[in-house]
């Protein structure tokens, strides 16, 4: 009907146009005559030539505005047709859309059913109402008040692990060696990890930002490596980012060791930690700058300033000395990495290699250097499976994790006894296979392996690891972006300078909720 009528509308505006033209033509054709018949008149016309061509002109200023008026008519005419083609468009694809029967039978239905039609659009009504006051919730919720005018944001993951030793390990909760002795099965809510998240001011034309992490896996007696539930510091991190640069300090993994293994069990002390991961945090402040080769190519190179700590003895419970051995050098220690990137960053391939020099000094005054010579790889190998390995060379590595715990031995030089730094050799690598989206399948090995003749050529008995190993295989599920769920299998074998191997298998479930 709608459409009907405006072309009956149309029509009658078309014809009424065209009328009036005809008109307005006869009228300007029969004032043309008549000024004509004036103009050959005889001599009693008073009539003079200035008058006569007054008189043209007006006639064609008539006729300018008739043929004006016509060319509108006919440009509003083609709108006009533009717009019922339009409605008669959009008509079709709503039949389209609900076909007559469709209409018909839920025309039928509201009749023959009139309640329950009026109950539907009330549900319906509810549910939008609900919505939309679920959405002006979200929006006048109270956010996290800082003294600043900056956003911060606090995140985090409560994390429940269950474990099984079957034999004595260091920390039963997240073990990185075996001991000799029975084993240990319990549950921990200990590795559970709380976050903040800030970004700050415009500097320089930089962006800041700072986060902080934190967990529940520290002791007074152990800072760095028991679990009785003390709150300690893990990783922070601050820094300014222009387009292709970045200033940092942090306080997290050597920039050594930019990879990671992956598991949901192993946090409080990572995976393969003491056995070919460098994992321990230190303060750090450094520059990081990328070379761009292409759109997906680039060159990233970083250097910082580093300050490693010193290793706890195995067996003792005393804390760490209050001055470390690289403060007490009074020079800290140097790193740098370069490393070549292609595609999405943390996602494509990417090689890098890095170096690190640290000078030390014991309590009793004896110097020595750390110093290391590192590769890692990230590989994708197909769109489901990824390899990452990384490896190192050195000396004195137990600052950044490795060295079994020890940085120097004691030998004899003549009848002089000195501090020599113990050289270390070690890695780890990690395949990675993603069935789906949801589910991750993660199988890794490391070692850490100082050197065999040193240990056996120290003067006092070694006390420490002289070489340790392990295997892991772990499934990690995530059912929803909030919700981890994950299995994992871990075999450890750890040396000491005397006696048999020590193993440990170590079954662990672990369920976290990420907030």
């Amino acid at each position: 009907m709608r459409v009907n009528s405006i072309y009956g509308w149309q029509s009658s505006v078309i014809g009424n146009r065209r009328q009036w033209a005809r008109s307005a033509f006869a009228a300007v054709f029969l004032y043309c005559l008549c000024a004509l018949a004036c103009a050959q008149g005889g001599p009693q016309q008073a009539t003079t030539p200035d008058s006569l061509e007054q008189k043209v002109e007006r006639l064609t200023a008539a006729m300018a505005r008739a043929q004006a008026q016509i060319e509108a008519d006919q440009e509003q005419l083609m709108e006009l047709r533009q717009q019922l083609m339009a409605l008669q468009q959009e008509i079709a694809e709503q039949k389209k859309v609900t076909p007559p029967s469709t209409q018909a039978e839920t025309t039928n239905a509201c009749t023959a059913k009139p309640l329950s039609c009026k109950s539907a659009a009330l549900s319906d009504i509810k549910e939008q109402q609900a919505i939309e006051e679920s959405q002006v919730a979200t929006l006048d919720m109270t956010k996290v008040e800082t003294e600043s005018k900056y956003p911060l944001k606090v995140s985090g993951l409560l994390l429940f692990n269950g474990f099984v030793n079957t034999r004595q390990v260091d920390i039963a909760a997240s073990p990185a060696y075996a001991l000799a002795g029975s084993g240990s099965t319990g549950l921990s809510l200990r590795q559970t990890v709380l976050g903040l998240d800030a970004r700050g001011p415009h500097l320089l034309g930089a962006t800041s930002h700072a986060d902080l992490r934190v967990d529940f896996f520290a002791s007074g007696a152990q800072s760095n490596y028991a679990a009785s539930g003390v709150l300690r510091m893990r990783t922070a991190h601050a820094g300014l980012n222009w387009q292709n640069t970045e200033a940092f300090v942090e306080l997290d993994r050597s920039i050594l060791e930019p990879n990671a293994p992956s598991s949901l069990v192993a946090v409080g002390q990572p995976e393969l930690a003491w056995a070919g991961n460098l994992w321990s945090w230190s303060p750090q402040v450094g520059v990081s700058h990328q070379f761009v080769l292409s759109d997906a190519s680039r060159i990233k190179a970083q250097g910082a300033l580093i300050d490693s700590s010193d290793p706890l003895q195995l067996g003792y419970a005393s804390l760490p000395a209050p001055v470390t051995q690289t403060e007490r050098s009074r020079w800290p220690g140097t790193e740098a990495r370069i490393a070549f990137q292609h595609g999405e960053n943390g996602v494509g391939p990417e090689i890098g290699a890095g170096g690190y020099f640290s000078p030390h000094r014991t309590a009793d005054g004896d110097r020595f250097d750390a110093w290391a010579g590192t590769v890692d790889v990230r590989l994708p190998l197909t769109r489901r499976f990824e390899i990452t390995t990384n490896a190192y060379r050195g000396q004195a590595l137990a600052g950044l994790g490795g060295g079994g715990y020890a940085n120097y031995l004691y030998k004899y030089i003549g009848s002089t006894e000195i501090a020599r730094a113990l050289n270390d050799v070690g890695g780890w690598a990690q395949l990675k296979a993603r069935a789906g989206q949801r589910v991750d399948i993660n199988t890794g090995y490391g070692i850490d392996n100082p050197f065999a003749k040193e240990i056996d050529a120290a003067t006092l008995s070694y006390p420490e690891l002289a070489r340790n190993r392990s295997f892991f295989s772990n499934a990690i599920f995530s059912p929803t972006a909030y919700l981890l769920f994950s299995l994992e299998y871990r075999r450890l074998w750890s040396n000491f300078n005397t006696g048999p191997t020590n193993f440990s298998d170590v079954i662990g479930i672990g369920a976290g909720y990420r907030f």
